[in-house]
């Protein structure tokens, strides 16, 4: 009973201080006990290490809240992290955000639309801090089609990541800076645009997910 006491005050704590996502719940949970069993068995330096990633796994998987920007002519960024690259072609420009732990790692729509395709490769488990990671690593793109134009948001899992997780399916709607999924553990998005697209950010850039707008149709 007092264990039981313990974990639900300790779970309510979590969730009071970090908002998480729902797929982060048996990643602090499994550590919770591991601790209190340890402390069961006066393993006090086990119980804290244990305790330790507990904290780290609720604060990894937080899911804060972001104020959207309104305005149907932006392309907002799909994840918290850093610009690592900015592509120019004739027909399209892509964007890639890396994701270090420390970032939140939800995902966002980066316009209003409809997912037109979904698509999931299984590639591998390459570092994502590498450009190749958006050809070569495992991935999962959405087409979202706006009012305003057609974009390609992909998932990049790197090479902690060990799941790529994508809540919506072909049909549905999303709106700006709306979640849509997550991946677990390392990554990087890559939001492919029209060439037209006026780039508001720089390589290095420091971006939040569905607050930050990374571009805006001309």
């Amino acid at each position: 009973m007092l264990g039981c006491w313990i974990l639900t005050g300790v779970y309510r704590l979590v969730s009071d201080i970090f908002i998480m996502a729902k797929e982060g719940f048996p990643f602090v949970l499994v550590p919770i006990l591991l601790a209190l069993f340890a402390a069961f068995l006066q393993i006090w330096i086990v119980a804290g290490l244990f305790a330790l990633l507990a904290g780290f796994m609720a604060f990894f998987f937080r899911d804060p809240e972001r104020k959207v920007p309104d305005d149907p002519k932006i392309v907002v960024s799909a994840a918290d992290g850093r610009v690592t690259r900015i592509d120019k072609t004739d027909e399209n420009t892509t964007i890639s955000v890396f994701l270090s732990p420390l970032n939140v790692h939800i995902n966002r729509s980066p316009i209003a639309g409809k997912i037109s395709v979904v698509e999931y490769i299984k590639g591998k488990k390459a570092p994502a801090t590498s450009d190749q990671a958006s050809f070569t690593n495992e991935r999962n793109s959405l087409t979202i089609v706006g009012n305003e134009m057609t974009v390609k948001c992909t998932q990049v899992a790197g090479i902690l990541a060990r799941r790529i997780v994508c809540w919506n399916r072909q049909g549905d709607e999303l709106a700006l800076g709306q979640r849509f999924g997550l991946i677990k553990f390392g990554s990087r998005t890559d939001v492919k645009m029209p060439s037209t697209v006026e780039v508001l950010v720089s390589i290095g850039d420091r971006v939040k997910g569905g607050e930050t707008v990374i571009a805006r149709i001309k």
